[in-house]
């Protein structure tokens, strides 16, 4: 199983929203980093929901359900997504602040690529986040 953090601006859509619709598609990303990291998901992998611009806090987990395909909304055809399953709210929130004065988290790429809206997360920083989730 591989890790990965997906960022979203709560305004467009926040875990709450995803917690009601339960399964959703990943849509948007028009990143080619991003998109690849998308490509690389398997079914079960899961995945930091992180609140971007507002909060800048990872907020829940999510689990692929549906491998990458055809985005509809790139008109394009370029670019594709994958479907995540709302699995479980952070007891506590942890914020970007904290992820920054911790260490062992120097080199995670949330912080070394801040503008990448997929990206990978290594086991033992899932699991440092976890713990300071309250999980």
């Amino acid at each position: 199983m591989k890790y990965w953090l997906i960022k979203s601006e709560p305004y467009k859509w926040s875990w709450d929203d995803h917690v009601k619709k339960g399964v959703e598609h990943w849509d948007g990303v028009r990143n080619y980093q991003a998109s690849n990291n998308m490509k690389e998901m398997k079914i079960g992998d899961q995945a930091f929901f992180y609140h971007s611009n507002e909060g800048k806090e990872i907020v829940g987990i999510c689990e692929v359900v549906k491998e990458y395909y055809p985005d509809h909304t790139d008109e394009k055809g370029r670019f594709g997504m994958v479907d995540f399953k709302a699995i479980k709210s952070l007891k506590t929130p942890v914020t970007l602040k904290e992820i920054k004065e911790t260490k062992s988290l120097a080199d995670m790429a949330l912080l070394k690529q801040s503008r990448l809206s997929v990206s990978p997360v290594r086991k033992k920083e899932w699991d440092i986040i976890l713990k300071k989730g309250g999980l």
